[in-house]
Protein backbone atom coordinates (compact mmCIF):
# COMPACT_ATOMS: atom_id res chain seq x y z
CA UNK A 1 0.00 0.00 0.00
CA UNK A 2 1.30 3.44 -0.87
CA UNK A 3 1.27 6.30 1.56
CA UNK A 4 1.38 10.03 0.94
CA UNK A 5 5.06 10.09 1.94
CA UNK A 6 5.88 7.61 -0.86
CA UNK A 7 4.73 10.00 -3.62
CA UNK A 8 6.95 12.85 -4.79
CA UNK A 9 5.95 15.36 -7.43
CA UNK A 10 8.85 15.72 -9.85
CA UNK A 11 7.23 18.14 -12.30
CA UNK A 12 3.91 19.82 -12.98
CA UNK A 13 3.80 21.26 -16.50
CA UNK A 14 0.95 23.78 -16.63
CA UNK A 15 -0.27 24.30 -20.17
CA UNK A 16 0.09 27.90 -21.34
CA UNK A 17 -2.67 27.45 -23.87
CA UNK A 18 -5.44 25.21 -22.66
CA UNK A 19 -5.99 22.16 -24.86
CA UNK A 20 -9.64 21.25 -24.33
CA UNK A 21 -10.09 20.44 -20.67
CA UNK A 22 -6.45 19.42 -20.12
CA UNK A 23 -4.82 21.62 -17.45
CA UNK A 24 -1.38 20.06 -16.85
CA UNK A 25 0.94 17.08 -17.20
CA UNK A 26 2.51 15.61 -14.06
CA UNK A 27 5.52 13.38 -13.42
CA UNK A 28 5.83 11.62 -10.05
CA UNK A 29 8.14 9.22 -8.28
CA UNK A 30 7.02 6.26 -6.21
CA UNK A 31 10.04 5.12 -4.27
CA UNK A 32 12.67 4.22 -6.89
CA UNK A 33 10.20 4.37 -9.80
CA UNK A 34 9.26 7.34 -11.98
CA UNK A 35 5.84 7.66 -13.62
CA UNK A 36 5.52 10.23 -16.41
CA UNK A 37 2.45 11.51 -18.19
CA UNK A 38 -0.28 11.77 -15.57
CA UNK A 39 -2.82 14.38 -16.69
CA UNK A 40 -4.89 16.86 -14.72
CA UNK A 41 -8.21 17.37 -16.47
CA UNK A 42 -11.19 19.65 -15.78
CA UNK A 43 -14.29 17.46 -15.68
CA UNK A 44 -17.95 18.18 -15.05
CA UNK A 45 -17.48 17.52 -11.33
CA UNK A 46 -14.14 19.33 -11.01
CA UNK A 47 -10.52 18.30 -11.47
CA UNK A 48 -9.56 14.68 -11.90
CA UNK A 49 -6.36 12.77 -12.48
CA UNK A 50 -5.92 10.89 -15.76
CA UNK A 51 -3.46 8.02 -15.88
CA UNK A 52 -0.73 7.71 -18.54
CA UNK A 53 -1.91 5.93 -21.68
CA UNK A 54 -0.40 4.50 -24.83
CA UNK A 55 -2.03 3.78 -28.16
CA UNK A 56 -1.61 0.24 -29.43
CA UNK A 57 -1.44 -1.27 -32.90
CA UNK A 58 -5.20 -1.87 -32.80
CA UNK A 59 -5.66 1.92 -32.43
CA UNK A 60 -7.03 1.66 -28.87
CA UNK A 61 -5.76 3.51 -25.81
CA UNK A 62 -4.48 1.47 -22.85
CA UNK A 63 -3.42 2.69 -19.42
CA UNK A 64 0.25 1.96 -18.75
CA UNK A 65 0.03 2.84 -15.05
CA UNK A 66 -2.87 2.85 -12.63
CA UNK A 67 -3.50 2.36 -8.91
CA UNK A 68 -4.67 -1.11 -7.93
CA UNK A 69 -7.01 -0.08 -5.12
CA UNK A 70 -9.53 2.68 -4.43
CA UNK A 71 -7.45 3.78 -1.44
CA UNK A 72 -4.30 4.10 -3.56
CA UNK A 73 -6.29 6.11 -6.13
CA UNK A 74 -7.55 8.44 -3.40
CA UNK A 75 -4.05 9.02 -1.99
CA UNK A 76 -2.50 9.65 -5.41
CA UNK A 77 -5.29 12.08 -6.34
CA UNK A 78 -4.98 13.98 -3.03
CA UNK A 79 -1.22 14.42 -3.36
CA UNK A 80 -1.14 15.41 -7.04
CA UNK A 81 -4.18 17.67 -7.09
CA UNK A 82 -3.16 19.24 -3.78
CA UNK A 83 0.21 20.20 -5.22
CA UNK A 84 -1.40 21.42 -8.46
CA UNK A 85 -3.72 23.76 -6.55
CA UNK A 86 -0.73 25.29 -4.69
CA UNK A 87 0.79 26.59 -7.94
Amino acid sequence: MIEQNDIRILRIKHLDKQVGKLKAFVDISLGDFVVKGLRIIEGKKGLFLGMPQKISKDNRWYKVFYPKTIEATRILKEVVLGEFKKD
